[in-house]
C-alpha cells in the first residue's frame, strides 16, 4: 500500500529480507516501547511535577487542577484529526508529526511561566501524550494481525503501561536531581530520541508492503477461490450502531471512575484506616492486575463476542465501586487495587481489539479517534465528581453509590445493542470485519 506523506517522503522502512520470519510481533514491541513514550502525557506522569510546579509558580493546588481539566478537556477535541491523520497518512507518519511534537511540548514545559502557559502546555502533553501518541501506537498494530488481533494488541497495551507506570518513578527521582525545568527537557529528549526511530524506521504500515500477510499466513493458491476482500465501516456508519456507543460508553465509564479513585486514592483509601504509604502501594495490585487483564482480555476478544467482555467490564468497575466501604488494610485492600486495575485496563483492551474486527480498517483511525477523545475527556470528569460528591455528603460511599447507574446502565447496553451489520454500499478494504455475536 503507497501512501501520501505530509512533509516528503519518509526514509523507507527496514524492509525484511524474503524468507525472514513473520515481522508483525516486531511491530508489536515498537508499538509497545511508543505506547510507553506517552508515560509523561499521562496523569501519573504529570502528578510528580504537581507540588514543585505549584511551588515555583505560585499557584494554587486548585489552579493547576481547574488548567489540567481545561489541558484534558482540550486535548480530547483534537483525537479525530489524529485518527484521520493515521487513515489517510499510515501510522508511520502519523507517528512521525505526533512523537515529534509531543517532544517539542514537552521542551516547552520547561518554560511555562503562569497559568496560562500551564494551561497550554497541559493541552499539548494530554493531546499528543495521553491521546495522540497511544491512539497511533495501538492502531499501528491492526494490520498485522486477524485472527491473532485481540492477543496482539493485549501484549502492546500491557507492555506500554508497564513502561508508563516507570515513568513517574524515573521523573521523580530526576526532580530531586536536576530540578522539574530539566526534567522536562531530558524527557522531551527522550521521547523523540526513542519514538522517531521507531516511526521512521521501524514501523510498516501494512504486510502487504513489504510482501507479507495478516498473521504471517503464507499466501493464497493461485489456483484456489479468489477472496473477497472484507468489508469495512466509515465513521459515519460506525457511529450509527449501538455497539460503538457501548463499547465508548465503557471506556469512558472506566476513565471517568477509574481516573477519580486514583487522583482521591490517598483520601479515600484514607478513611477506610490506611495509612498515606498502604494507600500510595496500592497502585502496585492496580498495575499488575491492568497489566494481565490486558492480555487475557485481548485473547478472550479473537474468541470471544465483545458483549460479555463488556458486561465482564462493568461488573468489575461496579464491584470496585461497591467495595470501597469494605477495604481495610491487608487483603482486602490488595483485592480492592485487582479490581480496579482490571476493570479499566480490560475496557481499554476490549475497544483497541474488537473495533479493528468489528469495524475493518479503512476508516479505524477515524472510528477509534471518537472513542479517544470520548476516553480522554470523561477522565477530566472523575475527580470533580468525586470531590463535588465528596463535599457535599462528606464521604466518599455516597457518591459512589449514585454513580453505580453509570456501570449498569452501560452493562444493559452491551446486552441489548444488536450485532453491527455493513450496509450494502460500505467501502471495501484489506481489514477485517468478521462476524460478531
Amino acid at each position: 500500500m503507497t501512501r501520501p506523506v505530509l512533509f516528503g517522503p519518509l526514509p523507507a522502512p527496514a524492509t525484511p529480507r524474503p524468507g525472514t520470519r513473520f515481522s508483525g510481533w516486531r511491530i508489536v514491541a515498537f508499538a509497545a516501547i511508543a505506547l510507553g513514550a506517552t508515560g509523561p502525557g499521562q496523569t501519573p506522569g504529570v502528578s510528580v511535577f504537581v507540588d514543585p510546579m505549584i511551588a515555583a509558580l505560585d499557584l494554587t493546588r486548585s489552579q493547576v487542577s481547574a488548567a489540567y481539566l481545561v489541558g484534558t478537556l482540550g486535548g480530547a477535541l483534537a483525537m479525530p484529526r489524529v485518527g484521520r491523520l493515521i487513515d489517510d497518512r499510515g501510522a508511520r507518519v502519523a507517528m512521525a508529526v505526533v512523537g515529534g511534537l509531543f517532544a517539542l511540548v514537552l521542551a516547552a514545559m520547561a518554560g511555562v511561566t503562569g497559568l496560562v502557559t500551564l494551561t497550554i502546555g497541559f493541552v499539548g502533553i494530554r493531546m499528543l501524550g495521553q491521546g495522540g501518541l497511544s491512539l497511533v501506537a495501538t492502531t499501528s498494530v491492526a494490520p498485522w494481525f486477524d485472527r491473532r488481533r485481540g492477543l496482539a494488541i493485549g501484549v502492546t497495551t500491557a507492555v506500554g503501561s508497564g513502561i508508563i507506570a516507570l515513568v513517574p518513578v524515573a521523573s521523580e527521582a530526576l526532580i530531586g536531581q536536576v530540578g522539574w525545568r530539566t526534567t522536562w527537557l531530558l524527557l522531551a529528549t527522550a521521547v523523540a530520541v526513542v519514538v522517531l526511530p521507531i516511526a521512521l524506521r521501524g514501523l510498516i504500515d501494512d504486510p502487504l508492503d513489504v510482501g507479507q500477510r495478516a498473521d504471517g499466513a503464507p499466501e493464497p493458491d493461485p489456483d484456489g477461490p479468489t477472496p473477497v476482500p472484507p468489508v469495512s465501516f466509515t465513521r459515519a456508519q460506525a457511529l450509527r450502531t449501538p455497539m460503538f456507543w457501548a463499547i465508548a460508553a465503557g471506556v469512558a465509564a472506566t476513565g471517568m471512575i477509574g481516573t477519580g479513585l486514583a487522583f482521591h486514592q490517598i483520601d479515600l483509601l484514607g478513611e477506610q484506616g490506611l495509612t498515606p504509604a498502604q494507600a500510595a502501594g496500592n497502585f502496585i495490585p492496580q498495575t499488575l492486575a491492568a497489566l494481565t487483564t490486558t492480555i487475557a482480555v485481548g485473547s478472550l476478544i479473537d474468541r470471544l463476542a465483545p458483549r460479555w467482555v463488556l458486561l465482564g467490564s462493568m461488573g468489575l468497575l461496579a464491584g470496585a465501586m461497591l467495595a470501597v466501604p469494605y477495604v481495610s488494610p491487608g487483603w482486602a485492600a490488595i483485592a480492592y487495587g485487582v479490581t480496579v486495575g482490571a476493570a479499566g485496563s480490560s475496557a481499554r483492551a476490549l475497544e483497541a481489539a474488537s473495533f479493528p474486527r468489528m469495524f475493518g480498517l479503512a476508516s479505524i483511525g477515524r472510528i477509534r479517534g471518537v472513542v479517544t477523545s470520548i476516553s480522554v475527556a470523561s477522565t477530566a470528569f472523575g475527580p470533580l465528581a468525586l470531590s463535588l460528591g465528596y463535599d457535599l455528603a462528606g464521604s466518599y460511599r455516597e457518591v459512589l453509590l449514585v454513580l453505580l447507574v453509570i456501570p449498569a446502565a452501560v452493562a444493559v447496553m452491551g446486552l441489548v445493542a444488536p450485532v453491527p451489520t455493513v450496509p450494502p454500499e460500505t467501502a471495501r478494504d484489506r481489514g477485517g470485519a468478521g462476524p460478531m455475536r
